[in-house]
């Protein structure tokens, strides 16, 4: 399938923040984080050039729920939810602080990004199967066009990470790399 982008595509970089990338780090993951913030850079330039509208979304807390995979309730070091500076953060921007893994519930990005008239979100960033997955399952359900960067997400586990990619994202939208976007992007 052609990878199609709408006019006004925004570009959604989901918790690139500090406390997830040390967090990704000490899970053995420094190659797969360091190559997905490589490829987030890569496309967000693109977009930036593009004059297209970007989202940085850092995580700050999670939904109120009990479950049965007990969470850490210590105190989060203070720069846990600070975007990592090489995102280069724009006053364009639009910034999303979430407490739930998607983007959308308990935000204002869906009204933002309708106030811009976007109709296809971009969604990359850590993890695949929680923030990037949850992002993306809300945009499909508030009828955004979506496109999930593969190579520029990563996930705790192998097995999750492929889940989402092979029997999820197709059902969300279409899966492209950072270099197929880019090329796009170029045309």
């Amino acid at each position: 399938m052609t990878l199609s982008l709408d006019p006004k595509t925004a570009l959604v970089v989901i918790d690139l923040q500090h406390g997830i990338i040390r967090l990704a780090k000490s899970l053995n993951l420094s190659e797969a984080v360091d190559a997905v913030v490589a490829n987030s850079i890569a496309v967000l330039d693109a977009f930036r050039a593009k004059g297209l509208p970007v989202v940085l979304v850092n995580v700050a807390g999670g939904a109120p729920g009990r479950t049965e995979q007990a969470r850490s309730h210590g105190e989060l070091p203070a720069d846990w939810a600070e975007l990592l500076p090489e995102l280069n953060t724009q006053d364009g921007d639009i910034l999303v602080t979430k407490h739930n893994w998607g983007a959308f519930i308990g935000t204002d990005l869906d009204q933002q990004l309708k106030a811009q008239g976007v109709t296809q979100v971009v969604v990359l960033g850590i993890a695949t199967s929680i923030g990037v997955e949850s992002t993306a399952r809300q945009a499909y359900e508030l009828g955004y066009n979506v496109t999930l960067v593969t190579d520029a997400m990563a996930d705790v586990a192998e097995a999750t990470h492929q889940n989402s990619i092979e029997h999820i994202f197709p059902r969300l939208g279409q899966r492209t790399t950072s270099a197929q976007l880019l090329d796009n992007l170029k045309g």
